[in-house]
């Protein structure tokens, strides 16, 4: 078993080679430029937008961790099939139980539906927002102590990469073939709390200040392209995803129960130094 980590040096791919590498899978990480890899992991130069960049490290391969919303994947994925891989496991989104067509959801659906077609088997993740999102606050904490949180009322079950990480690994190894693996954290926290969380975890007096609707608003649609900013807030401030509810699923596939928040942010404590 070898397997190709598309997305190896964000929240989720990374987490996925720390896993491999844990358990002593051998591994292919598809990276811009020359990196420092956990042991049993080999770089592979590329671009994902551009198939024929990494098609020569597909042969051996037996399963593919694959990012939602890249150019080319019919012809990645034809690739793939033509090398003998056997299995992609996607990074899908939460964003697929609601109303597909929006920005964020229609990229991922569009991804399911490449794979679905292509002949592989597969199996689709779909997390809640991750743990490591805290990390947007940085800049507001290197100015002070107040955090201003947005959709301040909304509780959301958070989830560890690392879940996902040891989720699509067994995945990888051939398990719950034609699955949709919806994914969440331990426990429904909303914004305030999570702060609470990282003061403890940072040793500083944080304060939430709570946004409101239309403070979150003006702050979504100044900070990203407006279908995006539009989709965000109907998930959050209308409620179109639901997010808080916790399920068992990290539990039942790993055997062991999902990380914490305090767990990643005692972590990662550094990061927001």
């Amino acid at each position: 078993m070898t397997v190709l980590v598309t997305g190896a040096t964000g929240n989720a791919g990374g987490a996925v080679v720390e896993a491999l590498a844990e358990q002593g899978i051998p591994g292919r990480a598809l990276v811009r430029s020359e990196r420092k890899l956990p042991a049993g992991i080999e770089p592979v130069i590329g671009d994902l937008n551009r198939p024929e960049t990494f098609v020569d490290a597909l042969p051996a391969v037996s399963g593919i961790f694959l990012m939602s919303g890249y150019e080319r994947l019919d012809e990645l994925l034809a690739n793939a099939a033509h090398a003998g891989v056997r299995k992609v496991v996607v990074l899908s989104s939460s964003s697929l139980d609601g109303d597909v067509t929006n920005a964020v959801a229609a990229y991922h659906h569009a991804t399911e539906e490449a794979v679905r077609a292509s002949g592989l088997a597969w199996t689709f993740l779909r997390p809640n927002s991750f743990m490591s999102n805290t990390l947007r606050w940085r800049d507001q904490l290197r100015a002070g102590d107040e955090v201003r949180v947005q959709f301040p009322d909304v509780p959301v079950s958070t989830i560890h990469p690392r879940d996902i990480g040891d989720v699509a690994v067994r995945a990888l190894q051939g398990r719950h073939v034609g699955q949709v693996l919806r994914l969440t954290g331990p426990v429904a926290l909303t914004p305030v709390e999570q702060v609470a969380i990282l003061a403890d975890a940072l040793g500083r007096p944080l304060t939430a200040y709570p946004m409101s609707r239309a403070e979150t608003h003006d702050a979504l649609f100044a900070s990203m392209p407006e279908p995006y900013a539009r989709a965000i807030e109907g998930f959050f401030g209308d409620g179109t995803i639901d997010e808080t509810t916790v399920n068992g699923t990290v539990a039942e596939v790993t055997g062991h129960q999902p990380r914490t928040l305090q767990a990643w942010t005692q972590e990662n404590a550094a990061l927001f130094g």
